[in-house]
């Protein structure tokens, strides 16, 4: 066990309520403002993401070791990143419970149950740390969802600002999402003999769980964002409405187009 994991868990999760109770004393966008602990959630899971992302893509850059060595070549540095993800998933869970019902957060607890999961094996052995900084790039793309939400809250859908969001959304979800998740499942597969048994069922059990929501997501995304936002020609005969289309999170966004339905 590794006393110094458990401390930098337990001070990342002081830090991360302390920040979602210090964004409460900020002002929300008035566009947002009916949705303030939404917007306030976004901005630290924002603030995460930006951290542990720039984080492990500069880590490995340095320190290629710790992806040809994921079990056991690590710097130190590399277990204080992990150890600050557990304690912001933990900080995120207690703060989705606290202004959520079950029914609303499940997914999400879910998505963090699994990752607390498997990021706390890393703290607690001190092993894997390597295994772990790499899944961490995957919050490169989150940093991407989390700005593209704070844009649908503040109702800037369609803009550039939106579009330039989604296509960096879409290109980061291939790159940093599921070309990690590829590189990981693939290791585990060939490496299984390395690895308790117990760990291997867990670590692929994780791996699919977030691969499947990935996929979802992107594809979501790719028909919510892309497709449907493609101008259409104007039919004779037919009369164009203005109507307010549900975007995959739950936004209204009102576009001149024809009637369309669209339920997930």
């Amino acid at each position: 066990m590794e006393p110094s994991g458990l401390l930098v868990t337990g001070a990342s999760f002081a830090a991360f309520r302390g920040l979602h109770w210090g964004l409460q004393l900020l002002p929300t966008p008035g566009p947002a403002a009916q949705n303030r602990w939404k917007w306030r959630n976004i901005c630290a899971s924002l603030v995460h993401s930006l951290l542990s992302g720039a984080g492990a893509l500069l880590g490995l850059s340095l320190y290629p070791q710790m992806a040809a060595d994921p079990i056991n070549g690590h710097p130190p540095w590399a277990l204080v990143l992990v150890a600050v993800s557990v304690g912001y998933f933990l900080a995120d869970g207690a703060d989705m419970l606290w202004n959520q019902t079950l029914g609303q957060a499940w997914e999400l607890l879910c998505h963090h149950l699994v990752v607390v999961s498997c990021l706390s094996i890393a703290v607690l052995s001190g092993q894997f740390v390597g295994f772990s900084v790499v899944s961490l790039l995957l919050e490169l793309n989150s940093a991407c969802l989390h700005l593209r939400k704070l844009l649908l809250l503040s109702h800037q859908a369609p803009s550039l600002a939106f579009s330039v969001t989604s296509w960096a959304t879409l290109a980061t979800l291939a790159l940093f999402r599921l070309v990690p998740l590829g590189w990981m499942s693939l290791w585990l597969f060939r490496e299984h003999h390395q690895v308790p048994f117990s760990l291997v069922v867990l670590g692929g059990t994780g791996l699919v769980i977030v691969g499947v929501m990935s996929i979802t997501l992107g594809i979501r995304i790719l028909v919510n964002d892309v497709l449907q936002s493609r101008p259409h020609s104007p039919i004779p005969g037919h009369k164009e409405t203005r109507r307010t289309r549900t975007c995959c999170d739950g936004e209204p966004v009102t576009r001149n187009n024809f009637t369309v339905s669209l339920k997930y």
